[in-house]
């Protein structure tokens, strides 16, 4: 089976899964905020105008992180001010018909199950079933303390979590048994008709035998082709041994500073690239050659505007991708 197939023959699964992982094909995904400053909030409305843009052009995903406190980050650290990650996609969902909402990536061992679950399957309606349900463990150990939590245990609490989340979210009956005895037997909200997918971002604190065995999909943060390449067998390796025969989709994210110049070469920066649009799209046809489904682009800060580096990729590049993949 080709490593970008769809994940599963799942038909339960919301209409982001079958628009983001696609048969044959790379997808690409935008991290939101796009146009946010080092050190400030984002502009909202600015914001549902650039959403409202990669949905026209064909983008698959907009993305967000979830990010407690404002803990500094990066050289030189700067804090960084994300609102909260549903209700941010929920304000984006507004202005957006077709785009999957993914969320890359949840802090589990940070939030009751429960708790997510009813964001998530709220959001999920509201949107028209266009939600991605990213989950991590968590890296910051100022979070962790904040919330009253030994950070030692956040791998523990990421994996003991999961199957009653699996269960909230689960469209089928008898898959629901966790929840109703965690609840005495009272549903959450009414029992969804569609499958969230739930995906580990990073490696959670978990094995890749876990990761395979449990999630609907792996995102795991860009490498050189050929570590990545390995990567990718390595997961493929894993489903087959743990993920019960279906083929399940990894998910690269990608720093990107998108030259100007159409030719420019690509040129490695940290966790990405600096490339022109010709570059690019050869990194991303190489990328689906050997099993990435879905790139979840990084646009950070750059002399360029978001707008202009939205609507040169969805002008020029996503369209190559597409005809490449016919």
């Amino acid at each position: 089976m080709p490593a970008t197939a769809a994940p599963a023959s799942d038909s339960l699964f919301n209409r982001a899964y079958a628009s983001v992982f696609r048969p044959g094909r790379i997808t690409l995904g935008l991290m939101t905020p796009l146009a946010r400053a080092s050190g400030a909030m984002a502009d909202a409305d600015a914001e549902r105008q650039l959403a409202a843009l990669a949905d026209r052009h064909g983008f698959a995903a907009l993305w967000t992180r979830e990010v407690p406190l404002m803990v500094p980050q990066g050289e030189p650290p700067q804090p960084v001010p994300l609102d909260d990650p549903f209700l941010w996609l929920a304000h984006l969902a507004q202005s957006t018909a077709r785009i999957a909402l993914g969320t890359a990536a949840i802090v589990l061992p940070l939030r009751h199950p429960l708790h997510v679950a009813k964001s998530a399957l709220t959001l999920d309606r509201l949107s028209g079933g266009r939600l991605m349900l990213g989950l991590g463990s968590g890296d910051r150990e100022a979070e962790f303390a904040a919330f009253g939590m030994d950070a030692a245990r956040r791998g523990e609490v990421f994996q003991s979590s999961w199957p009653l989340l699996r269960a909230a979210l689960s469209p089928v009956r008898n898959e629901r048994a966790p929840l109703l005895e965690s609840t005495g037997g009272f549903e959450l909200m009414e029992v969804p008709r569609t499958r969230i997918a739930m995906l580990a971002i990073g490696s959670a604190r978990q094995s890749l035998q876990w990761i395979a065995r449990n999630a609907d999909g792996w995102a795991s943060y860009h490498r050189d082709e050929p570590r990545q390449q390995g990567r990718i067998g390595l997961w493929q390796q894993a489903l087959e041994q743990q993920g019960g025969g279906l083929a399940k989709p990894f998910i690269q994210s990608l720093h990107l500073v998108l030259a100007a110049e159409r030719d420019a070469p690509a040129q490695p920066i940290t966790l990405g690239l600096r490339a022109g649009r010709d570059a690019l799209t050869e990194y991303l046809l190489r990328m689906q050659s050997i099993g990435v489904a879905h790139v979840i682009l990084n646009l950070g800060t750059a002399a360029r505007s978001a707008h202009d580096i939205v609507e040169e990729i969805g002008r020029e590049v996503l369209p190559r991708l597409e005809q490449c993949a016919s």
